[in-house]
């Protein structure tokens, strides 16, 4: 996690501002012992996408890879409760928000073009499979001479 002043590096290209970013506390299901339901461990980031700044397809395709995590208002939410303490599941947060913002940076690979087979490797599939046909048909009973 490359940090300048305020932004959050993604890409060699793409940066998203922590004034987009909103965290908030909550109380984890999660690991903690007897301080489980003292200490709000858990981590509620809210990503504000829509007003981040991120080109349209990258925004596109983020709101498509969060799926049920994406808000109606173009927001992106993630719970992280992995751990015991506020610090790392924090971080933990902020890791998958990055490595989702990453994955929608990536531009989708070409569609594949649709290929036809040769006339001659059809030619020569059919008649292996008819000349595997009659080996079959050779085999069974021997009947009268």
């Amino acid at each position: 996690m490359d940090e300048r002043g305020s932004t959050i590096r993604i890409t060699n290209r793409l940066w998203i501002d922590e004034n987009d970013l909103e965290e908030s506390f909550i109380r984890s299901a999660g690991p903690g012992g007897q301080n489980v339901n003292k200490v709000s461990t858990a981590v509620q980031l809210r990503f504000k996408a829509a007003r981040s700044g991120l080109p349209a397809d990258v925004l596109d395709r983020l709101m498509r890879l969060a799926g049920q995590r994406a808000t109606k208002e173009g927001d992106v939410l993630i719970e992280a409760n992995r751990f015991r303490t506020q610090e790392r599941n924090r971080e933990d947060a902020r890791e998958r928000l990055i490595a989702l913002v990453a994955k929608a940076a990536e531009p989708p690979p070409p569609p594949r073009k649709k290929t036809r087979p040769t006339k001659g490797s059809v030619e020569r599939r059919l008649k292996q499979k008819s000349g595997r046909s009659n080996v079959k048909k050779m085999r069974g009973r021997v009947t009268g001479d």
